[in-house]
Parts: C-alpha cells; structure tokens; sequence
C-alpha cells in the first residue's frame, strides 16, 4: 500500500513538470511566439532577455532553451543549491532557501541589473516557482540581508501562512511585489508561473515580482503582531514597516501603475493538475480516485486528524467511496516549531495521523512536498500505515516524544518512512494520498 501510495505521488509530480509545462504553454513558429492566445512577432524586439527566480526555475529556463535560443541577449536566474539544469545562455545562479543568503542577494543584484538595461524595444521573459520569494532577495533600503535572514527565520516558526509570510516579505523587498515590473518598464514582460500557493493566487507566488501587489504596510504590521513576533523582529526591520504604516515610505507597486500595461501573467502548473494526475494514476491502480481539495491549510497535525479522520470514515462505513478508494487532498500546512528537531510539514502530519491509524490494516498515509523538499530536510515527506506507530515502538522510539519535539524526520529516517526523490524539477505544493484497500 505504500508503495503504491508513493508511485500515485509521483505520478501528479511528473505532470507537473515546470519545463513540459512551460513547452505546453509557449509554442514558436518562425518569428511567432505563442502563449495561449497571445501572439508576439519576435522579430520586432531587439533584444530578449530572461529573468527568474525558484526551485523550479531552472527546468523552465532549460525549455524556454529550446524554443528561443537564437533569439536570447542574456538570461539570469536564481535557483535552490542542488536545483541546477542545463543551459547555455540563462545563467542559473545557485543561492539558499528557505533563509535568503549572500549567493541570493548578488543573483537579485544581477537580475535588477538586466531589468534596469531593458528599453521598449526588448522583451523580458520571467520564470517564477516555489521558493522565489527567499530566493530573489532584495532588501529594501536600510535593511541588512542579517536582518531579512533573521526576520525570514522568525516568520517561517511563527505558524503564519505562506500569503501572510509573503505580504512582510513585499514590504521589506525592493524587488518583489510589482517591484521587479517597474523595474523592467518599459518593456513587454511576459511572466511564467508554477504556482505554489493555495488559489494560486499571483500576488503571492514567488511574492508577485511583475504583479500588482494589493497587499499594505498597515496589513504586514497586522501579521507580526497577530504572531507575536514584534518584539523579536529587528529594530530596522520593524521601524522600515511601522514608517511605510505612516505613509512616509512608497507601497508596492499598485494596479494603476503604468508599468503593468505591457506585462502579462500566466499560470502554466497547478495543485489541481497534480491531482488530477495522481486522480488517473490511482485508477489504473484499482482504486476509485476522490479528489477532495486543492485548498488544505491549518497547522499540519490538525489537519492531519482531518485526514486520518476521513481515512476511517471510509476504512469502517464505506463512506463518501465504497474502497478500494483513494482520497486526494492538495495545499500548504503550517507548522508552529515548539520543539528543537528536524522535520517539515509533511513529515509532522504524517506522523500525526498515525497515531489515529492504529491498528487499521490495508491502510496508507502519504504527505509530499511536489518540490522534493519538506521544511530544511533532504526528504519530501513521509508515507505512514496502522502499524507504524507500533513499529516504532518496537525500534525503541517513543513517537509522541518525536512529534512534540518537531522531529518527524529522524524518526522517519529510524523507521524508514521518508519519502525520498530528490530536487523534481516543479513546486505546486503538497499532496495527500490516502488508500483503503
């Protein structure tokens, strides 16, 4: 069962994709350029050039390759270390995430550099994934990059939500949050995105670079508070955020920008592409497929008494899908870091909805990260049973200890549970596989 559980997973992983999502989405003939109804005579630009920044940038940089080589002046683009492709005039610039570093900032120092470069006669090509926001890292003016990294930090233990997280980091950044479209004005942008983000929405993957930001400062002061963080926060950071609730710093870039008038957004991959992916797969396994969100969100061992909850329903009244059934979930969790272990947020909700599993046989819990990397961890997630709490025991490991210690992976790593795939090449979030035989 879980190793059936895992090949559904990389089923909705390998549709997703971001350079066969990109080759969908973009198509050449000639001069001609076409993205979804969109048509751009190549030959009426002078240059071209190429920009971006996530985990799962690099492949699409690599595709884009292929369909515009010839055409190319320069290409930069930030990318996580071990997330490297091949590519012959985009420089793919390895920095850190999910703490922005030194590598990050020279990246989004050299990607500023091309946009400033940028005329009406050029066209700029973005490449936007998961893991953009730390990856392009800019701050604002009289900000340290110490000072983003510490606040960065803070944000990501605190529990808040990656769209919450995102509108802080907008009003700390010079780049991100229409930022990068004012940069690049005024040529024509054209931006790519693999979303990562509940609703995809584009204000907050990879923190919306060329898309208007309708965010504020008086919101992202709201969230450091609602966390209980101010007083940890650096002084500078809070002071930046508390003049710009004052109105005596410039917001981000807004709709009525002029800048936004030559650019234009897609989404090229999906949560619910993924889904309907892993939806086929599990089909051809034998069982019925019922997705039942692409929206799952709350802190990952809540959620997961939802999940395992819902594995019961169906394991003991045959309900809402007579088994063998598969139930699919998709979307982002949270978790609030109590403990000093090592997991992410996948591993913590699996391990917290073994303990509601017990005992259930033919059963299997998986929760994967698309991207390969689950919170600071080399794994994506975890896949449990009915019996891997007992398993554990059996090993010696008390698995409570390890959940209140916010050390789902080296338990994991004991039982050998870690869903392992390394760097896939996309990033639309998490999915659950759940399997009643």
């Amino acid at each position: 069962m879980k190793q059936t559980a895992r090949a559904i997973f990389r089923a909705g992983v390998l549709a997703v994709e971001a350079g066969e999502a990109l080759k969908t989405e973009l198509k050449r003939k000639g001069d001609r350029l076409f993205v979804g109804p969109h048509t751009y005579d190549l030959s009426l630009f002078q240059r071209v050039f190429v920009v971006g920044a996530g985990k799962a940038s690099g492949p699409m940089a690599a595709a884009l390759e292929e369909i515009i080589l010839d055409r190319i002046s320069a290409g930069f683009v930030n990318v996580k270390y071990g997330h490297l492709a091949s590519t012959r005039k985009i420089v793919l610039h390895e920095a850190g995430h999910p703490i922005p570093d030194e590598d990050g900032l020279k990246g989004a120092k050299a990607i500023a550099d091309i946009l400033k470069e940028a005329s009406r006669d050029d066209l700029v090509i973005c490449l936007f994934s998961g893991g953009g926001s730390a990856l392009l890292v800019l701050p604002a003016e009289g900000i340290s990059l110490e000072e983003k990294q510490v606040t960065t930090g803070l944000l990501l233990r605190s529990g808040a939500a990656i769209d919450e997280i995102n509108i802080v980091r907008k009003h700390l950044s010079g780049i991100k949050g229409g930022q990068m479209a004012q940069l690049a004005a005024p040529a024509i942008v054209l931006s790519f995105f693999i979303s990562d983000v509940v609703g995809d929405d584009l204000e907050s993957i990879a923190s919306g670079p060329t898309v208007p930001d309708s965010s504020t400062f008086q919101q992202a002061v709201s969230i450091v508070k609602r966390y209980g963080i101010e007083a940890d926060i650096p002084a500078k950071v809070m002071e930046h955020l508390l003049a710009g609730e004052r109105e005596e710093l410039p917001e981000t870039a807004k709709p009525r920008d002029l800048c936004f008038s030559n650019v234009r957004n897609f989404i090229i991959a999906n949560n619910s592409n993924a889904l309907e992916a892993a939806a086929r797969k599990a089909e051809e396994e034998g069982f019925t497929p019922l997705i039942l969100t692409s929206f799952l969100q709350g802190e990952a061992r809540e959620v997961a008494r939802v999940v395992a909850a819902l594995c019961r329903e169906s394991y003991t009244f045959k309900r809402p899908v007579v088994p063998p059934v598969c139930l699919l979930m998709g979307g982002e969790t949270t978790v609030t870091v109590r403990g000093k272990g090592k997991g992410g947020r996948n591993q913590e909700l699996a391990l917290a909805a073994a303990f509601d599993i017990q005992d259930m046989k033919d059963v299997a819990i998986l929760s994967g990260g698309t991207d390969g990397t689950d919170g600071p961890t080399d794994a994506a997630g975890a896949v449990v049973d009915g019996v891997t709490v007992a398993r554990a025991r059996g090993l010696g490991l008390e698995p409570r200890s390890f959940l209140n210690e916010n050390d789902s992976y080296n338990l994991f790593k004991t039982t050998g549970d870690l869903l392992m795939t390394g760097p896939t090449g996309t990033n639309v979030m998490d999915l659950i596989v759940v399997l009643i035989a």
